[in-house]
């Protein structure tokens, strides 16, 4: 019974197959009697990708490739023996599994905060507008803003401004979600390799370039920061520690010899002078010994740091003039005409008599 029904399902395919080639064969005249519609049809569609291609806005993508040197392991050691000579925890730190290892740096490039505060850098360093101010510019979005009965007044994303109004943060956050949405691109070109790509297409050619740069750099800091903040920490407080025992230690110093030069000239019969003598370099020598101890550890904790600070290597920049992004009037004719053509083709087969 199954061999049946897979003989007639295998019958009934290959009739509908032979009576759908038919029906186009029986359709070729018709179209090409219909010749003249379908060249109009091309013909306007090749006008519609012209004007599409000569109307499109020029647009630069800004390029720029870096590599990101992390070390994971070589201080951990040193560190922690370090830290827990003087009572600190920094093993979270060095460990294996931090927030910021591998391809988390390329989420980082598209985080909205890091984002504002490269818009919101200044465009050049003789200019008050921030970079936020000639994007809109360049889209004309402020012409627009201004005439917007909503709005009507004139709309400035001030540099390195923290608040916003309610009006202001919402356009600013426009513009970043069209960045991240269609103009942000970041990649890795080779998964064997650690080198990142990041590009930026605008309107503006300035503004890909810069904004290119001054993401990465923000990126960058954030990423060193985050990754060396607790050691950094410890080091300032060694700094602080060995700075303070320097001055008490100058103190001491003073103190000691002028208890010396008080024994010199003391009298014999009293023990007192010899008393403070001994104290004073008694203390100066402790203080000494804990001063070098505390120097020496924090040599050791910079040079921790130092290993353990990650470095972001810029290895291609994008330099001007940047890449043009514009459709060829050829490319705008030929696909117009195609997509043109093939519609004509679809109306009439829709509008096709029927044949028997």
């Amino acid at each position: 019974m199954s061999n049946q029904l897979h003989s007639i399902n295998e019958e009934e395919s290959s009739y509908s197959f032979a009576v759908m080639l038919n029906n186009w064969k029986q359709l070729i005249p018709y179209l090409l009697e219909q010749w003249k519609l379908i060249l109009g049809i091309a013909v306007l569609g090749a006008l519609a990708g012209l004007g599409y291609a000569w109307y499109k806005p020029i647009t630069y993508t800004a390029r720029l490739t870096f590599v990101v040197e992390d070390s994971k392991s070589a201080g951990g050691g040193l560190a922690s023996v370090l830290a827990g000579q003087l009572g600190m925890d920094i093993g979270g730190l060095t460990g294996g599994s931090g927030v910021l290892q591998g391809d988390n740096v390329l989420e980082l490039l598209k985080s909205k905060s890091l984002l504002k505060k490269a818009l919101l850098s200044a465009s050049d360093s003789s200019s008050k507008n921030s970079l936020a101010d000639v994007y809109a510019n360049s889209y004309e979005w402020k012409k627009k803003w201004l005439k917007s009965s909503k709005l009507g007044s004139p709309i400035q994303f001030g540099v390195g401004v923290r608040k916003f109004s309610r009006t202001e943060d919402s356009l600013l956050q426009v513009i970043m979600k069209r960045i991240i949405e269609k103009e942000l691109s970041i990649a890795k070109p080779d998964k064997k390799l650690g080198i990142f790509a990041l590009e930026i297409t605008t309107r503006n050619e300035a503004v890909s370039q810069q904004l290119c740069e001054r993401l990465l750099q923000v990126t960058t800091d954030f990423y060193v920061d985050t990754k060396t903040k607790r050691l950094k920490g410890n080091v300032d407080r060694l700094q602080h520690r060995v700075d303070s025992l320097g001055r008490i230690l100058n103190i001491k110093t003073y103190s000691a010899a002028n208890a010396n030069r008080q024994l010199l000239d003391g009298n014999p019969a009293f023990t007192a002078p010899e008393v403070s003598a001994e104290i004073s370099s008694r203390d100066k020598l402790v203080q000494s010994t804990v001063f070098g101890e505390l120097t020496k550890n924090l040599e050791a904790s910079k040079t921790v740091l130092i290993q353990e600070t990650p470095t972001v290597q810029v290895v291609d920049q994008p330099e001007l003039p940047l890449k043009e992004n514009k459709l060829k009037w050829w490319m705008g004719l030929l696909a117009g005409a195609a997509i043109g053509g093939f519609m004509g083709i679809l109306y009439l087969l829709n509008t096709a008599p029927k044949r028997k």
